[in-house]
């Protein structure tokens, strides 16, 4: 059973997942600015602050109210090795009650992505939100040109659902999403992508 207080740390492979600290900043930031043009196509648009101190440290403050009460789950991604910061995932809009349920997002620096690092991470996370959290369903959504995110969604248990007409501003503008889940007890046979 799930208990906000508690200390958050998932163990895979070869990383720990945690709660950002303000510690972080400097790798996040340095992460962040080295992966942008990586990041930017796919990401809300970053605010001018996005990569100043305040912004992170409004952003350590979130993550801890957040698990706190229950209503996320933000995780940095640290290689074990080097303890290098090298992305994020984070269970938001966890539901309770009848639903259950939560959406997932996640970003990967441009010097780790094709490596299987978010591949155990997302791993990971499931199985935390099935077993720890009690969670029976969790959503994510992606641009349908996103190859790498839907073969990565598919490849942890995601199936396709649909899409999202206008679901997010992506570069200013409002982008349709390809959507996906998980289901904890599921027995939906593959389902393709449109």
């Amino acid at each position: 059973m799930f208990r906000p207080g508690r200390k958050l740390r998932l163990e895979t492979e070869r990383m720990t997942l945690r709660p950002p600290s303000h510690a972080d900043f400097r790798d996040w930031t340095a992460l962040r600015d080295r992966s942008r043009a990586f990041l930017v196509p796919w990401e809300p648009a970053w605010a001018e602050d996005h990569l100043t101190r305040k912004a992170f440290t409004n952003r350590v403050y979130w993550a801890g109210r957040a698990i706190g009460q229950g209503t996320a789950v933000p995780l940095f991604l640290i290689r074990r090795e080097d303890q290098c910061l090298i992305g994020a995932v984070t269970l938001d809009n966890i539901r309770r009650g009848p639903a259950q349920s939560s959406t997932l997002g996640y970003w990967i620096g441009a010097p780790y992505a094709r490596q299987g690092y978010m591949r155990e991470a997302l791993e990971a996370v499931v199985h935390h939100a099935w077993t720890k959290l009690d969670l029976s369903r969790l959503e994510a959504a992606c641009l349908p040109e996103n190859t790498a995110s839907r073969g990565l969604l598919e490849k942890v248990g995601f199936k396709y659902e649909g899409v999202a007409q206008s679901y997010l501003q992506i570069a200013g503008r409002w982008r349709t999403h390809v959507l996906y889940a998980a289901l904890r007890a599921d027995r939906r046979g593959r389902t393709d992508a449109g």
